[in-house]
């Protein structure tokens, strides 16, 4: 019973320290983490242990830098988006840049793409090359932005390399995965229907919609993110959120609007590393 007690307890603290962190309070936190990035129905001990992985690496899981899916054995295995690995190597205290190469064959298309990372305490740099071969697949964002997407696999593979990171995987090899329960990684799961977060609240459409339509606000908090994940300047994040006219929609809805608020952020504070 003691040992019981003392892991709700440190669970507990765990959860106020980072919710400080993050400047929440640590039931919203607790509520938008479990709602956002945790599978249905996980136990206290797989949050318990999600929020020592995340804390652990200095990761957010309100901004989806971080967050998780069941493996078929039991369990979760957390999963890191390109943000998150970004903030990993531009925090590491021995990071000092990487460099990206694109190799092109004879008709000019990409075929791979090289990345060095340099750590400070080093003489050479750590060097992986993707290749577009491998790597490509059949999903919308490999058909959309295909050199995008090899710069990611390369400085990931890199990072790895360089710095060791253990126990954290990106979104594809999670879908390649047998151990992991999932179909194809686009967005933590959504929340159960017991959870405080819903993920579709019923939203007051403008007259020229349809009566009796439902906002679907993952689908538009998911659209937002990915479309300013794209943007590459400040005018153009502010471009974007202007145009989901992001305020106004979810007026009423103040942890929805926090949460736009986080994305909006965290794609600010990425183009200013």
């Amino acid at each position: 019973m003691s040992n019981a007690v003392a892991l709700n307890n440190n669970r507990t603290s765990l959860v106020a320290t980072m919710a400080q962190h993050y400047g929440m309070e640590a039931t919203a936190f607790a509520a938008t983490v479990r709602a956002t990035c945790m599978p249905p129905n996980s136990s206290n001990e797989e949050f318990a242990a999600f929020l020592l992985v995340a804390h652990q690496h200095g990761l957010n899981p309100v901004t989806r830098e971080i967050y998780a899916f069941p493996k078929k054995g039991g369990g979760i295995q957390p999963i890191v988006g390109i943000d998150g690995w970004m903030t990993l190597i531009n925090s590491h205290p021995q990071a000092d840049g990487l460099e990206f190469d694109d190799h092109l064959d004879e008709k000019g298309e990409l075929t791979a793409i090289t990345c060095r990372v340099y750590r400070k305490d080093r003489n050479r740099a750590t060097t992986v090359t993707e290749y577009m071969a491998e790597c490509r697949r059949s999903t919308e964002p490999w058909q959309k932005w295909p050199a995008r997407m090899l710069r990611h696999k390369a400085a990931i593979q890199a990072a790895r390399y360089a710095f060791g990171f253990a126990g954290i995987i990106d979104p594809e090899e999670a879908e390649r995965s047998p151990d992991v329960d999932t179909g194809e990684v686009v967005a933590p799961p959504p929340p159960p229907a017991t959870e405080p977060v819903k993920d579709s609240i019923p939203h007051e459409m403008p007259a020229s919609e349809p009566e009796g339509d439902i906002f679907d606000l993952e689908a538009f908090l998911a659209e937002l993110d990915e479309t300013l994940i794209a943007a590459n300047s400040e005018e153009t994040v502010e471009e974007v959120w202007d145009s989901f006219d992001v305020e106004s929609t979810l007026t009423g809805n103040d942890q929805a609007l926090q949460r736009a608020f986080v994305l909006k952020h965290a794609r600010l504070k990425n183009l200013a590393a």
